[in-house]
């Protein structure tokens, strides 16, 4: 059995402005709107997209692995967008970076509250 996550739906209060937010952090494209949708898609084929909701948003948790040379690209855009991050995901250890794995990770929010994370290699991986 082969299965593959295709696409998520991202709660938002302005689909358009968040869609926008985690491609320019992560150096991305936003697609065209596609139904209700903002979607943003992820070089592995993963799409997440965004739609406008006027309820309270429940943050939820997006990780992305990157390579070594993206992290160091993506963290200079998180910290140059004067975002705050964090080393673990109860945003404890703040202005800091993990280095679980023998790699290096971080966390930060986009505008809905959503906790998003940057990672170099899975955890659990060794190192």
């Amino acid at each position: 059995m082969t299965v593959h996550l295709n696409h998520t739906i991202v709660a938002a209060h302005d689909k358009n402005a968040s869609a926008r937010f985690l491609a320019d952090i992560l150096g991305l494209k936003v697609s065209p709107e596609w139904g209700p949708f903002a979607p943003v898609e992820i070089p592995n084929g993963v799409t997440l997209d965004y739609m406008d909701t006027a309820d309270a948003i429940t943050p939820q948790h997006y990780a992305f692995l990157v390579s070594e040379d993206d992290f160091d690209t993506i963290f200079a855009r998180v910290r140059a967008a004067g975002l705050t991050y964090w080393a673990d995901p109860s945003h404890r250890r703040s202005g800091e970076i993990n280095r679980n794995d023998g790699g290096r990770g971080a966390y930060f929010d986009d505008p809905n509250g959503h906790n998003l994370e940057i990672l170099t290699r899975p955890y659990g991986s060794g190192g």
